[in-house]
């Protein structure tokens, strides 16, 4: 029988969420490591050995370039903030040591809450320019989340910026920037000469490396007058894991990156173990950018792709596990699994997804095995979503992208996700602004076995999609009366609690 969900356990459930999340942003320090322990600290020095808290190092970028051993490990001190990104190297282990809140990593070179960064370039429209260059940004956010920009993207045609819904009108900042925080972001330093789509002339190329102009409408003065705080979103992944195996990463705070917080990608990536973060505020940046997007707003991909996951593995991957991580307000997902495989075979086992917190991202879990070109073999394989409480997906920041309509809890979208072993039990889902859960497959057997899992939705919002799509796409299903019947016959998760909200 559906149960309302009243206010008393609405409140209920946001008291046990808090409680896992401090019990998440509190855990101790348990990790050792068998090679040499390398500190880092705000008042550490690069030219030191980093071998003891008393010769700690000072920056990212020496951790970066120091050559580490498989079984070495880098600790940051606890309550200091570092900034840039990391290389993560093979075996090594990456966390936390001393007293007080976990070590944050922050993705831009310096705070932009300094008066001196900003000049005013339009007084008119209250539009400010950032006087220093700047990788692409994801968005800005201000007083640790109190606000954040909406970030307006151009098209560029022929030698000049266009606005994307109407191609033939050019874009002015004036009159594109009607609302307080809005951001542009403009490349033009380095060119692609190889646009897609078969047009002949060259696009701005945003890269990792790619600096340029950032601007902000602010309507009551200069931006860091107004605000105390405010981090930019760069085109950075704090962790580049790549191709680097058995990396460990423990007991960070991650926040203020505009592509991954943590990003490997492999013909079969192992042993990667994220446990105990904090992630927070990432993605936005724009992956491909071609300079033309004919199908927005709405429609397929078109050729401006921003994207960020929270912990992403892209290809193949063995021994996979995000557990007990507190993850919000991502771009994209929260956590991820996923590769179109270009004719390439690849396995993708071994996954664990386990006691995570996750919320307001547009995708809270995602993954998909995408088979191309002549791939028959590629598959997933023992893979456990469990104990993890999964919170309004779609209503963060990243629905201000032009695919709104695509978020879900579990995102699966509609490839042959060839899989075994695919369990997904003892989880909340919470709150979702469009499908709660997205599970399809070519073939029924390969969607994931549901179990004991708690479902939380308003009336008349979307339930979700289950099933094979090997004939036709299973329907997505509504939540109404008959939520429950349909989530224990269809999803056969015949031990699951089913609580609807009226509004």
């Amino acid at each position: 029988m559906m149960i309302k969900a009243t206010d008393a356990f609405l409140k209920d459930i946001e008291e046990c969420t808090e409680i896992h999340k401090r019990e998440i942003l509190n855990a101790k320090d348990l990790l050792t490591v068998k090679g040499t322990a390398y500190y880092v600290s705000n008042d550490g020095d690069d030219a030191n050995d980093g071998k003891s808290p008393a010769s700690a190092w000072k920056s990212l970028a020496r951790v970066t370039e120091t050559v580490l051993c498989e079984g070495d490990g880098v600790f940051f001190r606890r309550g200091d903030l570092f900034r840039g990104f990391i290389n993560a190297q093979a075996g090594v282990t990456y966390a936390a040591y001393g007293e007080g809140e976990k070590p944050k990593l922050y993705g831009w070179d310096k705070s932009l809450a300094d008066e001196a960064l900003w000049e005013l370039y339009d007084a008119e429209h209250h539009i400010w320019k950032l006087r220093e260059k700047i990788l692409d940004c994801g968005t800005l956010v201000f007083n640790e989340g109190e606000a954040h920009s909406r970030k307006l993207i151009p098209s560029y045609r022929n030698g000049k910026f266009v606005c994307r819904e109407d191609e033939d009108r050019d874009f002015d900042m004036a009159s594109e920037m009607t609302k307080d925080l809005d951001i542009v972001c403009f490349y033009t330093e380095v060119m692609n000469t190889t646009p897609s789509k078969g047009e002949d002339f060259p696009v701005p190329e945003i890269g990792f490396h790619s600096l340029g102009d950032l601007y902000l409408r602010c309507d009551a003065g200069n931006p860091a007058k107004v605000y105390s705080f405010i981090e930019a979103l760069p085109k950075r992944n704090m962790f580049r894991v790549g191709k680097s195996h058995n990396v460990t990463i423990d007991n960070l705070c991650i926040k203020y990156v505009g592509a991954h917080a943590i990003g490997g990608g492999a013909s079969c990536l192992e042993g990667l173990h994220v446990t105990n973060c904090e992630i927070g505020w990432i993605g936005g940046s724009i992956q491909n950018y071609y300079g033309i997007d004919p199908n927005y707003p709405q429609g397929r991909r078109g050729s401006v792709t921003r994207y960020g996951n929270g912990v992403e593995i892209y290809g193949g991957c063995k021994d996979y596990l995000v557990q007990n991580c507190y993850i919000y307000q991502v771009y994209d997902a929260g956590i991820t699994h996923q590769v179109s495989t270009r004719g390439n075979f690849r396995a993708l086992t071994g996954i664990r997804y386990l006691d995570n917190v996750v919320e307001y991202c547009v995708y809270s879990i995602e993954y998909f095995l995408e088979k191309q070109d002549g791939d028959t073999e590629s598959y997933m394989d023992d893979i456990v979503i469990a104990g993890n409480s999964l919170r309004f997906s779609g209503y963060g920041w990243g629905q201000q992208r032009h695919n709104f309509y695509t978020p879900a809890h579990i995102k699966g979208w509609s490839y042959e996700n060839t899989a075994s072993n695919f369990k997904v039990h003892d989880n909340i889902f919470d709150r979702a602004a469009y499908r709660m859960l997205h599970l399809v497959a070519k073939k029924g057997e390969s969607c994931p076995e549901m179990a004991e899992n708690t479902y939380i939705q308003r009336l008349g919002l979307p339930l979700g999609q289950y099933g094979a799509n090997e004939i036709t796409e299973p329907a997505n299903e509504v939540f109404d009366e008959n939520a429950e019947k349909w989530i224990g016959s269809v999803l056969q998760d015949t031990g699951a609690k089913v609580y609807y909200i009226v509004d």
